[in-house]
């Protein structure tokens, strides 16, 4: 929108213009003095009027309107400060070399970059990116959750500018389609993003990059199921061109692998100008409880919650469990308040005081009475962290505290805002899930507190060790990253569990033994690979019935060496009104299983097609639940 250039007299425009149309003079008189195009939604936004008074004036020719296209720009409220590439450590300039020499040979290589948190493994990928740049080349780096893409748009934006588009889903649908369209037409360089972002349409590709590579969220759970590291390795084979995987604590399927040399392994075990890792404190629970310590937080944690406060510190504190009270529970009959579309509790949420299912979405309001005996001894069990919000409020009440969870961060560029809003030092303590045990930056966290370090500990998959020690290890690497010296204080209840055990020496080797031995007497991966066949049905009896059939037709086709565990219920029984049963094949070479599978799909199409009968194959799966 913008004057007509061929108007000569402006004055003579005006006096043609009835006196009694002042919305027209004062626009007018708007586009006299900003003679910049203005966007019409913008100018008369501005100037609070209609439409109709700028359609007098277009009408008129005095004003042009042109159609032209213009991007929406995703994560515009990030403050972009420009960087300069930092001069790398000895250990750094080791790691780097093989990457862009690989890069220069346009050779397709894995490389597994085991690097401790605080190492530099960022500014790597940085000029790692750069390099490909001098060369005309392009580079997709992936992170795993929404929460860290704001710091590491901030850390590439400030590096390479404009050539820097974003997707993950945080995004709007505009949003994603103007980011999308920049890489389209070659108008960026580089893409940071969530997992689905490994699809970028570049065609020069010189860099793939995975941050934080054991992240269970590259993992598709749903039609199509994909890995995000097994796409980007066959992007870089079909592209000739490296694929770095960055961890401080690999997945052992990954290490294996880098271990046997199907993988290039690089290794940073120090932190950038040698500060010490943290030093990690673990506190038996079990004791507290002896000494009559009733509180969610050990005597040690508080005392040196208090010290950090005093100092003008700050703390991170951890719980992978979001809500007030995991579940709802009868004093009188036991009673437990259960979804009635899933076999799971309910948990409590007390901003709305509503009962609510984390996995079919139903809510109801918090009952009075007890369903079963109409008992008013209704109490809560369990903490999530709502409720340790709640109890550092009255224990520390001079604290600021920041919660981040999927209920604080569901508004778009809520991620940013509560992570920008910490790093002002605005709150003196940042509470929250897995979200912020990856990734974050901040000068001034000197202690981190692990509230319940056995929540995924007891959980029914041979994974769970591994995920323990990998979210024990990420979540202490938040502090003393800078300056300060940073300390960790772990709660648990299981103190002996080497998985736990081992994070205060932040034995990464000793954990990879230990596990790998585990898991070579279980028969799990990655000695073993694995499928899993999930059947489920509004009726039971269906279930049951064609889950044994596709076992005994599994057990029939498949080699004597495969194993076929089931038909057994699923950990989650029921979910929305679903029965499940699920079959489990370990295998080490079985070329007839691709085959095998697919018949039984084929066989089933029909009713999954027409009926309400559901059968998901998930190779190499993640989730048993």
């Amino acid at each position: 929108m913008v004057l007509n250039k061929a108007i000569e007299n402006i004055a003579e425009i005006k006096l043609k213009i009835p006196s009694r149309a002042k919305k027209q003079h004062e626009m007018l008189e708007f586009l006299v003095n900003h003679p910049k195009a203005i966007q019409s939604t913008e100018l008369l936004k501005v100037l609070q009027t209609t439409r109709s008074t700028l359609q007098a004036l277009i009408d008129k020719e005095y004003v042009v309107e042109t159609e032209e296209e213009v991007y929406r720009e995703a994560m515009a409220e990030l403050m972009i400060q420009p960087t300069q590439p930092l001069m790398l450590t000895p250990k750094q300039t080791e790691v780097l070399s093989p990457i862009v020499e690989a890069m220069d040979c346009a050779r397709s290589e894995t490389f597994l970059l085991h690097g401790v948190t605080g190492s530099g493994k960022t500014e790597i990928y940085l000029q790692a990116i750069a390099k490909g740049l001098e060369e005309g080349k392009e580079a997709i780096m992936l992170v795993p959750e929404i929460s860290l893409t704001p710091q590491m748009v901030e850390r590439f934006k400030g590096r390479f500018g404009d050539l820097v588009a974003v997707l993950h889903s945080g995004l709007s649908a505009g949003e994603k389609l103007d980011e999308w369209r920049k890489i389209q037409r070659q108008e960026v360089k580089v893409v940071v993003g969530a997992r689905s972002a490994v699809f970028a349409p570049f065609q020069n590709l010189g860099l793939i990059i995975i941050d934080e590579e054991h992240e269970t969220s590259y993992k598709q759970e749903d039609n199509p199921r994909y890995h995000a590291r097994d796409v980007a390795i066959y992007r870089g084979e079909h592209h000739r061109c490296p694929v770095i995987l960055g961890s401080a604590t690999p997945s052992l399927e990954s290490y294996a692998r880098a271990q046997k040399g199907i993988y290039t392994l690089l290794t940073l075990l120090e932190r950038v100008n040698a500060r010490a890792l943290p030093s990690v404190e673990v506190v038996d629970m079990r004791e507290e409880l002896r000494n009559g310590n009733r509180s969610m937080f050990s005597s040690q944690l508080m005392e040196k919650m208090k010290e950090r406060l005093e100092k003008k510190e700050q703390i991170v504190l951890f719980l992978n469990r979001r809500g007030h009270s995991t579940f709802v529970m009868c004093r009188d009959c036991g009673y437990v308040a259960t979804c009635e579309h899933c076999d799971v509790s309910f948990t409590y949420h007390r901003h709305q005081h509503r009962l609510k299912c984390h996995y079919c979405g139903d809510e109801q309001a918090m009952p009075t009475t007890c369903h079963s005996c109409q008992s008013e001894h209704i109490r809560f069990f369990g903490s999530g962290t709502q409720k340790v919000e709640e109890e550092l409020t009255k224990v520390l009440p001079e604290a600021k505290v920041i919660r981040m969870d999927v209920d604080t961060t569901s508004r778009k560029g809520s991620h940013g805002r509560l992570l920008e809003a910490f790093g002002r030092k605005e709150a003196d303590i940042l509470l929250g899930t897995q979200m912020i045990a990856k990734g974050l930056d901040f000068p001034s966290i000197t202690l981190v507190g692990v509230l319940a370090a056995d929540s995924m500990l007891h959980i029914p998959d041979f994974r769970s060790a591994e995920r323990t020690f990998q979210l024990m290890e990420q979540v202490s690497g938040r502090a003393g990253r800078h300056e300060l010296p940073g300390e960790v204080y772990i709660q648990t209840y299981t103190p002996e569990h080497y998985s736990i055990e081992l994070v205060q020496s932040h034995d990464y080797e000793r954990f990879f033994q230990m596990e790998m031995n585990n898991r070579k007497r279980a028969g799990y991966p990655p000695y073993y690979f694995m499928a899993l066949v999930n059947i489920s049905d509004p009726e039971l009896t269906k279930v049951i019935s064609v889950s044994e059939k596709i076992a005994q037709f599994l057990k029939r086709e498949l080699h004597s060496t495969s194993i076929i565990l089931g038909p057994v219920v699923s950990p989650l029984a029921r979910l929305k009104d679903r029965y499940r049963y699920q079959c489990v094949i370990k295998y080490k070479n079985e070329p007839k299983l691709e085959r095998t599978l697919r018949e039984i799909q084929e066989h089933y199409m029909k009713e999954t097609n027409q009926g309400s009968l559901q059968i998901q194959i998930d190779l190499n799966p993640f989730l048993f639940m």
